[in-house]
């Protein structure tokens, strides 16, 4: 079903990097939140209601038969399970194996799973033309998970899926788009050796009319615009989140690592690369320089950054007594997070006021990086964007961004323990990233979303999720705390996988209630018969 926008809506914005309207001249951060959230509560809905006789009767039969309370049910558990990548087909964009897709939703709903995650494709509604959309795979999923009584949160996905053509999993940005960054290759990102990024667009050039007569940001509001006039009869009873893309993997940070699978000892070592050499970025930064009178301060990124799996210490800008926390170092770094955190303010800002109204809960992601988080400069998050060092909290800024409109903050890597990271680099420590951000979203009154980095969880990993829920959770009152676990494949269905998963969905739905009681004993049994979850995976399979 191909849908085709109205006119390109007036749009107007300032393309200084440096500031907003509210921020003194010289300066590149967001003022402080000084009240509480006053836009709506954001909540996951429950299917708790007053039953009926027949609805009584029904859950009977269901207690009777798996040998659990309903109680779950009705109350909703705080998990969502991602669909897989290759849920449609590319590029028709219909669903794939549908008989399969019906076998899981079913088995997702029996172990009490709230709802699914679905990653909405720019690449994939909007390929071929400007303004012309496909929404009908899209719509097959939220009936059907209509039907199977799921929850969905929709995923705004504006960024590139896979590494190229070959990967099975391969979603371009759409072909016009393509074709338009053919024309200016400044539109992708470029690091300082002039390698290109086609993950995502640059953010210099957000407001700027490179796509056809519109602005990326005019693209990507047009696109949500015509997602919620489509979906409009599903907001609140199925659809009941939004989570906004802003940057590379659906984040908001720039592309600092290279998408090209490398092994995870490697990748994790990684310093990355600051993504600031197209012609827009470069642009901005000298109009930042020039405004301070530190001209010499515009030719691109610092000089001695170090290679890309380099020791930090050996990197005359990243060690320990080194040039970022120079004032250069925190120029250039104030310019580098400030333009992140106005290309997510920019797209905040639209996707409030397109949602504004609706039984909706919007939120953004930020990506897990933490393994520098044990060094002075964590170089790997400031070359992602996020200006977070040992002496000053970049986290805190993003969070307070989110609340300004009340946005839901997503991270990954909740599963992820200190123990196990630093036996492949002792700098590493998911757990105080995890934390640091949790904190954050204390202090600024925004619920929470975990998800797992790992394909596949055991026992211990689901443990930690607990233990990082219980960190941020703190009783009634709190704003909520859900997880997303990636990813629905057949392994999931596998019996010892199956019966893993099934436990935690039922330790997250008592986490709420019954917050001391972590433990996995042998007593614990899964939601679901053993022959369902059979089914469904064989079905996958």
């Amino acid at each position: 079903m191909a849908i085709a926008s109205p006119s390109t809506p007036s749009f107007s914005a300032s393309i200084c990097c440096t500031r907003t309207d509210s921020t003194p001249a010289r300066s590149l951060r967001f003022p402080p939140i000084q009240t509480r959230l006053q836009s709506r509560q954001f909540t996951l809905s429950c299917r708790s209601s007053v039953p009926s006789s027949n609805e009584s009767d029904g859950d009977l039969q269901y207690e009777i038969q798996h040998g659990v309370s309903t109680d779950h049910r009705r109350r909703g558990s705080l998990v969502f399970v991602t669909l897989p990548l290759d849920a449609l087909n590319f590029p028709v964009g219909t669903m794939k194996r549908k008989k399969a897709m019906v076998q899981s939703f079913r088995a997702l709903a029996a172990a009490g799973v709230e709802g699914v995650v679905m990653e909405v494709w720019w690449g994939l509604v909007e390929r071929e033309l400007p303004r012309v959309y496909n929404w009908e795979g899209y719509l097959e999923i939220v009936v059907l998970a209509k039907h199977c009584g799921l929850k969905v949160r929709a995923e705004m996905a504006f960024h590139q899926c896979g590494t190229g053509p070959d990967d099975p999993f391969w979603i371009p940005l759409p072909q016009w788009v393509r074709e338009e960054i053919d024309k200016d290759p400044d539109l992708a990102y470029s690091d300082r050796f002039g390698r290109r990024n086609m993950e995502y667009i640059s953010i210099g050039c957000d407001v700027l009319p490179v796509l056809h007569g519109r602005s990326p940001i005019q693209a990507y509001t047009e696109f949500m615009r015509s997602f919620r006039d489509t979906f409009i009869p599903f907001f609140g009873g199925v659809i009941t989140g939004i989570q906004v893309g802003m940057g590379p993997a659906g984040e908001l940070r720039y592309p600092s690592f290279p998408l090209q699978k490398t092994a995870r000892t490697l990748r994790s070592r990684e310093l990355g690369e600051f993504q600031c050499h197209d012609k827009y970025m470069l642009a901005s930064l000298n109009a930042c320089a020039g405004e301070i009178g530190m001209r010499e301060w515009a030719n691109g990124g610092p000089i001695g950054a170090g290679s890309l799996m380099q020791n930090p210490e050996g990197s005359e800008f990243f060690k320990s007594d080194g040039s970022w926390n120079s004032p250069y170092g925190e120029f250039f770094l104030a310019w580098y997070s400030g333009m992140l955190l106005l290309h997510g303010e920019r797209i905040c800002r639209e996707a409030e006021s397109i949602f504004r109204g609706l039984e909706v809960n919007l939120s953004g992601k930020v990506a897990g990086i933490h393994w520098h988080y044990r060094t002075e400069s964590h170089p790997s998050e400031l070359t992602a964007g996020y200006y977070n060092t040992s002496i000053r909290d970049g986290l805190l800024p993003i969070a307070r961004l989110f609340g300004r409109y009340g946005f839901s903050m997503c991270c990954t890597c909740f599963e992820m323990q200190d123990a196990e990271a630093q036996q492949m680099n002792p700098d590493s420590s998911p757990e105080s990233f995890v934390k640091q951000l949790s904190l954050a979203a204390r202090l600024c009154d925004i619920p929470l979303q975990g998800e797992n980095c790992a394909s596949s969880l055991d026992d211990g990993s689901f443990e930690q999720v607990l233990r990082m829920s219980r960190f941020y959770w703190n009783g009634p009152g709190t704003p909520t705390f859900s997880f997303n676990f990636v990813r629905m494949d057949k392994n999931l269905f596998e019996y010892r996988n199956w019966v893993s998963f099934t436990r935690f969905v039922r330790q997250m739905s008592d986490a709420k209630f019954f917050r001391p009681n972590l433990g996995f004993g042998d007593g614990d049994m899964p939601f679901l018969s053993l022959s369902a979850s059979s089914t469904a995976g064989v079905v996958l399979a």
